[in-house]
């Protein structure tokens, strides 16, 4: 084998090119693994979508809504321990 193959993760993870690729996939990673991270919200919130460093999650209702907002430092706080490269800069709850 040449010696200039390089594998496909090696090539996705290291040229610019597909930081793009690399990083909404990352965003997508956050939305399906929210609740293996928060099992315990599972009947209350659903993740819907990551965009612009924000995270929108569907809530039950407005009380549960308030209660998860005084909760959202500790939530960004736990998420972005998970996902190392990845900067959350509020949560946004859809009741």
């Amino acid at each position: 084998m040449p010696d200039n193959f390089r594998s496909i993760s090696d090539v996705l993870f290291k040229e610019k090119e597909f930081s793009k690729i690399v990083a909404k996939a990352k965003e997508e990673e956050i939305v399906q693994k929210f609740s293996e991270i928060f099992p315990e919200l599972n009947e209350i919130a659903k993740a819907i979508k990551f965009n612009r460093n924000i995270l929108f999650l569907r809530v039950e209702n407005s009380v549960w809504r308030s209660e998860l907002n005084l909760k959202q430092q500790a939530m960004i706080s736990k998420l972005e321990k998970q996902f190392n490269n990845i900067h959350i800069d509020k949560i946004k709850f859809i009741a």
